[in-house]
């Protein structure tokens, strides 16, 4: 079981998010959709076309 910290946030992406752009290309979406830094601390959630 993983611990999110109490001062962390958990940002989910409104619907579905291309998979195949690993984990490089899902940390640049979180840098220019929402000019947020991704090794913040905080939990980004992106979901796939099937749900997976």
């Amino acid at each position: 079981m993983n611990v999110i910290p109490a001062n962390s946030r958990v940002w989910l992406a409104a619907g579905h998010t291309d998979m195949r752009r690993g984990f490089d290309g899902l940390a640049g979406l979180v840098q220019t959709a929402l000019t947020t830094n991704p090794y913040s601390g905080h939990v980004f959630v992106f979901r796939g076309k099937r749900g997976g």
